[in-house]
């Protein structure tokens, strides 16, 4: 059963915690900065490859420490993504996020996960989040490639109206509502989604 909730967090008002500096953790870090530009990220590791330095410059809230992890690494962090191919690390480090209720995700060990990263659908104001529960994100990475082709590129331009509408609606919630559903739908149906 999938009882994953989904949400969606606002990076740069957070910090996060980033250990390895690897392909998996450069692939982290651009699914990081795609969703939210501005996402406050510290990158640890040992090693950190040359495409990991090239993406970070210039980006003025990412950092890099590049050394082993420390415990104090941890302290005011609210995220924790690891993206390292060390087992022992990752459960020292998990140990030290539960103990703190720091939120972590591990790359690739889904038991070890309090939340995934999905793959993201983005057309302007619109995101879908997609997630196959971790069973398969070359799966969600299909779904993902689908529904980028299915939805028209003038749905931010929706959006936007809808926003309007909503904006200068009066009335109580419940009429707000109603006028808002049939609105929507009359604009779906409009554009055959």
């Amino acid at each position: 059963m999938n009882e994953l909730f989904p949400i969606y967090v606002k990076l740069a008002e957070i910090q996060t915690l980033l250990v390895g500096g690897g392909p998996v953790a450069l692939e982290k870090l651009q699914a990081i900065v795609a969703n939210s530009p501005y996402a406050k990220v510290h990158i640890v590791a040992e090693q950190v490859d040359e495409e990991v330095r090239t993406f970070v410059d210039g980006k003025q809230t990412l950092h890099i420490s590049e050394r082993k992890f420390e415990d104090t690494d941890v302290e005011q962090v609210d995220l924790i993504v690891l993206a390292t191919n060390n087992d022992t690390i990752n459960e020292y480090i998990r140990s030290l996020a539960s103990q703190r209720h720091i939120l972590l995700n591990v790359a690739d060990k889904p038991a070890l996960c309090d939340f995934y990263l999905g793959s993201v659908v983005r057309k302007g104001n619109l995101k879908i989040g997609i997630s196959t529960n971790g069973k398969s994100p070359t799966i969600a990475k299909r779904i993902k490639e689908f529904l980028e082709e299915l939805l028209p590129e003038e749905i931010d331009e929706t959006l936007e109206l809808m926003a309007q509408l909503r904006n200068g609606l009066k009335g109580d919630f419940q009429k707000k509502i109603q006028i808002l559903n049939a609105h929507t739908k009359e604009i779906l149906e409009k554009k055959n989604i």
